[in-house]
């Protein structure tokens, strides 16, 4: 499957580099005749959007989406959509060192070892930059869920050592940390300030949380809806780790600790987050997943240049200090395209197993050349 193109029915295709013309996205397989709330898309582009205040980057983007296709009176047509957002206020020769040096966390020696030429400029197609697209194909894919009952939340757990106590998910978009415990945000803030007056970074952990989720979504044994979803979060840019449920803590717990038991009314646990077999339990899907530490730090570091030669190198130029508060609304997106997905995916095989009864079989009308089922005799 080509790299850039993520899916199996819901299809999404996302274009452009950090210092490119624009960056955007091509959504294909989105229902169509279905209403599009055009406020709440640009409501999740806001949340990712860089400059939001003083703990991240300072680049000015609105990232105000266009639509050029797809959608015909605030509803889909059932066409690919494709949404594009222009880049306005990149600073290129904040890079004009690194044309020939490998940064050290980045993507440039591995880019360059690929293709033997790469986009130097703010990392290019590597960039976090690239998630607008996959921000405006999650807030589609929110829409389409919430038709079915289905809701996503996430939030920053851990920034550096500092840990949430609790989880306050109605308290996360009203601190600029977008933590699930606001009794922690004085602590995290001083963490990122503390690192980004000693010119450095830190990492965080982001939980996001699926509710609604019906049992019964996931391809098995290779499209396990758990291996899809953690393919797409290890798949945005920064992220070195996912866990569901329990995650590596199961390492030392007991299989009696582990298992979860279940009552009429559901399981009285979830130390599985959500699947079991990969396939969706019908309990909230829980996913964890690690964001490293920004990698751009204005820290003279040892590396080499496009010669194999040894250079240092620091970077400049304006960059989140932790990058786990930008990824909720990114994480959530990709949790959101993998449901849909799995949804779509799973509307149609309820679909056949329903018109494909062994109780019934398909002929033709031979007069109207009509198909129809018939019941067995």
């Amino acid at each position: 499957m080509p790299g850039n193109t993520f899916g199996t029915v819901l299809r999404v295709t996302t274009f452009g580099e950090s210092h490119g013309r624009a960056v955007g996205v091509v959504v294909d397989g989105f229902p169509a005749d279905f209403p599009l709330d055009l406020a709440a898309i640009q409501h999740e582009m806001d949340r990712r959007r860089p400059g939001q205040s003083k703990l991240v980057t300072q680049r000015k983007e609105g990232d105000k989406i266009e639509i050029f296709s797809g959608v015909f009176e605030d509803r889909t047509t059932g066409t690919p959509l494709m949404a594009m957002v222009s880049n306005t206020d990149m600073r290129s020769r904040d890079y004009d060192e690194l044309a020939q040096l490998f940064r050290p966390g980045h993507a440039d020696f591995t880019y360059f070892a690929k293709y033997g030429h790469r986009d130097h400029r703010g990392g290019g197609r590597a960039s976090v930059r690239e998630s607008v697209g996959r921000v405006f194909a999650g807030a589609l894919a929110k829409q389409l869920l919430a038709q079915f009952g289905i809701t996503i939340k996430g939030g920053v757990t851990q920034v550096g050592t500092v840990c949430a106590q609790t989880r306050l998910w109605d308290t996360v978009e009203d601190n600029e940390l977008r933590s699930v415990d606001p009794a922690s945000v004085a602590a995290m803030r001083a963490e990122i300030e503390q690192a980004r007056k000693e010119r450095d970074s830190v990492g965080g952990v982001i939980e996001v949380v699926a509710e609604g989720v019906p049992p019964g979504l996931g391809e098995p044994v290779f499209g396990k809806l758990d291996a899809e979803l953690a393919a797409a979060l290890m798949s945005i840019p920064a992220v070195k780790g996912v866990e569901f449920g329990a995650g590596f803590a199961a390492a030392a717990m007991r299989g009696s600790q582990m298992n979860d038991e279940l009552s009429p009314t559901g399981f009285v646990s979830n130390n599985h987050g959500g699947m079991l077999g990969g396939i969706s339990s019908g309990a909230p899907i829980v996913a964890r997943l690690v964001v490293k530490p920004t990698s751009s730090i204005p820290q003279d570091k040892n590396t080499i240049d496009v010669n194999f030669q040894p250079r240092t190198v620091a970077t400049r130029g304006r960059h989140d200090p932790c990058v786990a508060i930008r990824g909720v609304p990114i994480a959530e997106a990709m949790v959101a395209l993998v449901l849909a997905d799995s949804l779509l995916q799973d509307t149609a095989t309820r679909g056949a197993r329903e018109y494909f009864s062994p109780r019934e079989y398909l002929d033709y009308d031979s007069a109207t050349g009509a198909r129809r089922r018939r019941l067995r005799s």
